[in-house]
């Protein structure tokens, strides 16, 4: 890719590199944190709930950080807010190593659950001042791409140091490495100004944020993210009953999202992004109602289907509300994104409790063991098709909402 330093002596690829290094470290702080949670549990005699709670925090401080990052962008600027995310990971990642503590660890999890959000909160709107157009929709694709790519390659770093008998101690280090990087390529960069007075004002974003469109596709965002994240939090669990490989299953999911969005630029400017979003959520439908079907090697056609089908929900909706609804600015982006997070902590529990129910039922018509399990499980993930069955219906009405205007 060819320096495109414009006019303003904004090196708009270079941002964008640092940009991907920041999402990596989102993405390995996720991935590495999974990994090591059985050494934590055992090193510092810390229960499940207690285990659960750390892990929380890093999913509690992601959507804090990204509404408040919003909120004052327009402020502060997205430079200042990557300082601070920098500042987070850097002593998020060094009390992780050196606190020895639960309550250490709940702070440095939350530390780093805010640098994440704080990644989207400046970045995404970045990206969309950066680029335009089927550009931009490129752009956002390859950017987000670096969440699945880096759980993969962090999830195989894990396996490896923990195979090797390497400590918890020095996975959490490399999640430094892509810090380091993107605070390097970030530093003495310019950023770029807001393409339109409406989207660098808070009363501009407000109003651009009360549409009808706008708050049709907040509705979108909440069922986009359950839709990707429910089943892939339960899917594992749930297909280790019925002879396929969890990690497997983990490894072609991530790893298909993130080629599909490297070429999600390409899909977008055939089918624009509404014919991509229902396109998305028919190919969701099927992959997670081929997962409470099916068993043994047709989880892995199902992984497939679910892969391609949630890979451009995500960067998509993002990509729709910056080209769509531009003035909504970067208050708009951080909003649908920290709806999209609320949404998935929201789901987890009321998942869970289809589950006891479905246990429940299961073990009343005289199951038992992994033949329990499985069908309990599959039962739930029937209940889950609601979930992308309700997006092909919205979907569709956006495409044509779209096309009419």
């Amino acid at each position: 890719m060819e320096n495109t330093t414009n006019a303003a002596g904004v090196n708009n690829n270079r941002l964008f590199y640092a940009s991907c290094f920041a999402l990596i470290t989102t993405a390995l702080s996720f991935s590495i944190r999974a990994g090591i949670l059985p050494q934590l549990g055992e090193e510092l005699s810390l229960s499940a709930e207690q285990l659960g709670y750390i892990n929380s925090m890093w999913f509690l401080g992601f959507p804090i950080s990204m509404v408040i990052g919003g909120l004052i962008y327009n402020t502060v600027g997205g430079k200042r807010i990557m300082q601070f995310a920098f500042i987070a990971h850097a002593v998020g990642i060094i009390m992780t190593v050196y606190s020895g503590s639960y309550t250490g660890l709940l702070i440095s999890t939350l530390l780093i659950g805010l640098g994440n959000g704080c990644t989207e909160a400046a970045c995404n709107p970045m990206i969309a001042e950066s680029y335009q157009g089927n550009t931009m929709s490129k752009m956002m694709n390859r950017f987000h791409m670096w969440f699945p790519g880096g759980i993969v390659i962090g999830s195989l770093v894990s396996q490896f140091m923990t195979g090797a008998g390497i400590g918890w101690e020095t996975q959490i280090w490399i999640i430094m490495i892509p810090t380091l990087i993107y605070a390097y390529l970030f530093f003495g960069q310019s950023w770029p100004k807001a393409q339109t007075q409406e989207s660098h004002s808070l009363s501009g974003n407000l109003k651009a944020m009360v549409t009808p469109l706008f708050i049709f596709m907040i509705a979108c965002m909440a069922l986009t993210a359950i839709t990707e994240f429910g089943p892939q939090q339960w899917v594992g669990l749930i297909l280790a009953k019925s002879g396929a490989q969890p990690m497997i299953i983990l490894a072609l999911v991530t790893g298909l999202m993130a080629v599909a969005r490297y070429f999600g630029g390409e899909m977008v400017g055939k089918f624009d992004q509404t014919g991509v979003l229902l396109g998305s959520a028919v190919l969701a439908t099927i992959g997670v109602f081929l997962f409470s079907t099916q068993t043994g090697g047709m989880a892995y056609v199902a992984a497939i289907f679910f892969a391609l089908g949630v890979a451009y929900f995500w960067p998509n909706m993002l990509g729709f509300i910056a080209d769509k609804i531009p003035n909504s600015g970067a208050l708009g982006l951080s909003i649908v994104g920290a709806v999209g997070m609320f949404s998935s902590s929201i789901f987890q529990p009321i998942i869970g409790g289809w589950i006891d129910s479905d246990k429940a039922e299961a073990a009343a018509a005289g199951l038992t063991g992994d033949e329990l399990e499985l069908v309990a499980g599959q039962a739930t993930l029937g209940t889950m098709v609601t979930f992308p069955a309700i997006l092909i219906v919205l979907f569709t009405i956006l495409f044509f909402w779209v096309k009419s205007n």
